[in-house]
């Protein structure tokens, strides 16, 4: 079959490698000049790792492993650490895998067959469902159009896709009241350390070393905000909106970074729900179907699962792709419940809403420490 993928994120690149790998000709259409490589180290966890294995990809991913929570410390105004993160909060098994977005992502890119074509720069204007005899016509913001068997909304959480096909995006997104933010500290690339979270009621600032770069990583609470997505002037100023009047450790510094940053990044803490991710011979893959929201640290996994499930459904259904695309949701549906129900307490740990909370969720997590060997070593090993 010919099939269109719409996003060259995580679950796109994941969808175009297990289907060009079954011989389908792919075509990837990504809105970016390139592929977007910024962002924290993810997770790899559960059956998401058996997902890379059977890719043949589980050896290279490994290579690249990280171990940046065990360096992640609480810290007080005046930068002293307070209290460690519990790795029991950030893994669920030893087995799990963190490593670097760009690293995963270059992986996959490099392992695409020659079945796979990726267009950087373009995007899903129109989409016209021919039915069930029938391809679905795709017309691209270029102006170029052109007929497929399938197409597959790989797009993210604002998912162009999810737009067209199954209506506006606030009639299924559900917003968590939490916001990310990322910015580069290239001062202070190539630098080592622990990795340093401050909170002030509701917000939360760090520094994060990875992969011999550094970041500047924020989160606060939130309702709603209407904003252009892509437009990063208004996306820097809720940032520093969300963080005005609050000037101790580093936070005006931070902010600083932000301002300057050309690859700034900002998302809000977000799920999706939609009843059904399929519908004609249209289907969602990833964030554009059900994001879990980055609090839950199974939007990877997602992807990956739900790349490989789509693609061996779609080969063992063969032409009958409605049929595929109802026994993948069968098969998804259980990880994106579960993920999208483990949001709140990771929100309620980074973002206590009262001084009085933050010191609280010290105090425990030093209680915690004390109380768990185990954590203790694996926190004096990583210094």
């Amino acid at each position: 079959m010919h099939v269109l993928v719409s996003g060259a994120g995580v679950a796109g690149l994941a969808c175009a490698l297990e289907l060009g790998t079954r011989g389908h000709a792919v075509t990837v259409v990504e809105y970016g000049r390139h592929l977007r490589l910024a962002g924290t180290p993810i997770d790899i966890r559960g059956d998401a790792i058996q997902a890379v294995e059977r890719m043949g990809l589980l050896a290279e991913i490994r290579k690249r492993r990280v171990r940046m929570t065990e360096l992640t410390r609480f810290v007080d105004s005046g930068g002293e650490p307070v209290a460690r993160i519990p790795m029991a909060e950030v893994s669920d098994s030893d087995d799990d895998i963190e490593l670097l977005r760009a690293d995963l992502l270059r992986v996959l890119a490099d392992a695409l067959p020659d079945t796979v074509a990726i267009r950087f720069g373009d995007s899903v204007e129109a989409l016209t469902d021919g039915g069930v005899d029938g391809g679905v016509d795709v017309r691209f913001a270029s102006g170029g159009a052109a007929r497929y068997d399938l197409v597959l909304g790989a797009d993210g959480q604002h998912s162009a896709v999810r737009g067209l096909v199954f209506g506006p995006e606030e009639h299924h997104l559900r917003h968590l009241g939490v916001y990310f933010a990322l910015a580069d500290l290239p001062a202070e690339a190539g630098s080592t350390g622990t990795n340093s979270i401050y909170n002030v009621p509701g917000r939360m600032a760090g520094v994060f070393r990875y992969g011999g770069r550094a970041a500047a990583v924020f989160q606060f609470r939130s309702e709603r905000i209407d904003h252009d997505h892509r437009d990063l002037d208004a996306q820097k100023q809720i940032l520093v909106d969300a963080f005005a009047g609050h000037r101790s450790w580093r936070i005006p510094e931070l902010l600083d970074a932000a301002r300057a940053d050309p690859g700034f990044y900002l998302t809000s803490a977000s799920q999706i729900h939609l009843p059904s991710w399929h519908r004609g011979r249209v289907a969602l893959v990833g964030d554009a179907g059900y994001s879990p929201a980055f609090l839950s640290g199974r939007g990877t996994s997602l992807a990956l699962t739900g790349a490989r499930f789509l693609a061996e459904e779609l080969e063992r259904c063969g032409d009958d792709h409605t049929a595929a695309f109802a026994r993948y949701e069968a098969r998804q549906r259980p990880y994106v419940t579960f993920a999208q129900g483990r949001v709140h307490s990771g929100r309620d740990r980074m973002l206590p809403t009262t001084w009085a909370a933050i010191a609280a969720r010290n105090e425990a997590l030093r209680a915690h420490d004390t109380a768990t060997p185990r954590t203790r070593r694996a926190g004096e090993d990583a210094r």
